[in-house]
């Protein structure tokens, strides 16, 4: 979910030496909302030990090749106050994204729950999610 704490948590993987895609980032994300599916079957062969970062339609295709699915989740009033506030990405900051990112949490998350072998609360420190995914490797 958008303002979760995943790009926070990339970084903090990321500068502990992990290899990390965030693919709200750098065109992995088709017009149609969904992953680009070629792509993501290349970086899955070639990188065994890779971080993968987003929420699309198509994800659950690959779960199968993740050895975790990692959902971190917070709040949706924590969710809003973040996407609000951060600097990093403009989305979430009009009443008509904040009410989708409302629609999402009510909606989407179960479902991403639903396929996720672990739920973390992003509310933690970063360097606490980020010791519980380095543990699961």
């Amino acid at each position: 979910m958008s303002g979760a704490g995943k790009s926070t948590l990339l970084k903090e993987l990321e500068r502990r030496g992990r290899r990390t895609v965030d693919t709200d980032y750098g065109g992995w994300v088709r017009a149609d909302g969904g992953w680009d599916e070629l792509r993501m079957e290349e970086l899955l062969a070639t990188h065994r030990d890779v971080v993968v970062s987003g929420a699309v339609e198509n994800q659950g295709r690959f779960y199968d090749r993740f050895d975790h699915v990692v959902l971190l989740s917070a709040p949706v009033e924590v969710l809003i106050d973040r996407v609000a506030r951060r600097s990093n990405n403009p989305y979430g900051r009009t009443s008509e994204q904040q009410a989708e990112i409302r629609r999402y949490a009510a909606e989407v998350e179960p479902l991403l729950r639903a396929g996720a072998s672990l739920e973390l609360d992003g509310r933690r420190r970063v360097e606490e999610l980020a010791d519980a995914v380095d543990h699961l490797t």
